[in-house]
């Protein structure tokens, strides 16, 4: 099939500063894809690249200049993707992976799924983003009264007995079974520190933590997993095992309790179709994030995430943060996301 793909830079701003242990956003750069066809007068196709700054792998100097040689490529070959030539640019295979999928589909609901005709929501987690005490207390309490059944918070920014305070706040109002708490350390804890730090948190009825040591340390993460009191989850650890071969060994090596599948940072749809199954198959837990992708990524994501039966809430409520977003047919009711179709 004949096609074009035009591709067209963002700056989105952030309504409030994004903070995390690797610093704090408040401006994000995409990418945005139109795939279009002479075949298919008037009809489009829009992906979304996306990568993060310092943490993706594709994260280059050159992106743009790569983005475009694989896009002319793409158009040379009518279409057609080359997944083995894409893995170790993750953010770009999902832009087209995505585009291609919305031009096919004719519209955004880019799955046929009981989310997509609009009679479920997906059940999301609620996120705390760091900041001082006073700052994560008012989130926290913003998301209790509009009723989030699961709570994540970004820690490692502040001190840690602050932190424990905040999760504490939450559980003198809500038991485990009323409310779920995810905390995300984006690797800010030492090894020799994590341990200790891993059994207090667990005394406050915690679900898991993220990424409690930086990525890359196995034989560390994977002592952490099999004596931790508290399930981890392993996210930024993924990041760059962009073989099968790549993702079987760093799932049996370090057997974490979850992990936390990110499609702009983790492979496109095709490398967290991978996860999953090899996450399944080592009976390991997953989950599906957004990685601050607008809302073109997130309902992508968000198709995807519904064509599986996984009743985890998941990590979808990042694509509603921008002041500058782009109109998509997804509503945030409660604790769930909706394509209002």
């Amino acid at each position: 099939m004949n096609c074009k793909i035009e591709i067209i830079p963002r700056l989105l701003h952030f309504k409030q500063p994004a903070g995390t242990s690797r610093g704090t956003y408040t401006t994000r750069k995409v990418w945005y894809l139109h795939f279009t066809s002479p075949d298919f007068p008037g009809r489009v196709g829009i992906g979304e690249c996306a990568p993060l700054p310092a943490l993706s792998c594709d994260d280059l100097p050159d992106y743009e200049d790569i983005l475009v040689k694989v896009c002319r490529k793409v158009e040379r070959e009518q279409g057609r993707l080359d997944m083995d030539g894409l893995c170790d640019y993750p953010s770009i295979l999902f832009g087209l992976e995505t585009a291609i999928r919305h031009f096919f589909a004719g519209n955004w609901a880019l799955c046929d799924t009981a989310f997509s005709r609009g009679e479920v929501g997906i059940p999301i987690n609620g996120l705390i983003w760091m900041g001082d005490f006073q700052n994560m207390l008012s989130q926290i309490e913003k998301k209790m009264e509009a009723g989030f059944r699961c709570i994540k918070l970004k820690i490692g920014a502040i001190h840690f007995e602050e932190e424990l305070t905040l999760l504490r706040h939450i559980r003198t109002h809500f038991s485990s079974k009323e409310i779920e708490l995810r905390v995300d350390a984006n690797g800010a804890f030492s090894p020799a520190e994590a341990m200790e730090k891993l059994k207090r948190l667990s005394e406050l009825d915690l679900h898991s933590i993220e990424q409690p040591i930086r990525a890359g340390q196995w034989e560390e993460m994977a002592r952490l997993v099999s004596d931790s009191p508290l399930p981890i989850a392993l996210d930024e650890e993924l990041i760059g095992y962009n073989t099968l071969e790549r993702r079987q060994e760093l799932l049996s090596t370090i057997r974490p309790q979850y992990i936390v599948i990110k499609p702009s940072l983790h492979g496109g749809i095709c490398g967290g179709d991978e996860w999953i199954t090899e996450a399944e198959k080592q009976h390991i837990g997953w989950w599906i994030t957004s990685a601050l992708e607008s809302n073109i990524g997130l309902n992508a994501i968000a198709q995807w995430c519904a064509t599986f039966s996984n009743p985890l809430p998941q990590g979808l409520g990042t694509g509603l943060l921008f002041t500058d977003n782009v109109e998509v047919p997804l509503e945030i009711r409660k604790d769930c996301l909706w394509f209002c179709k």
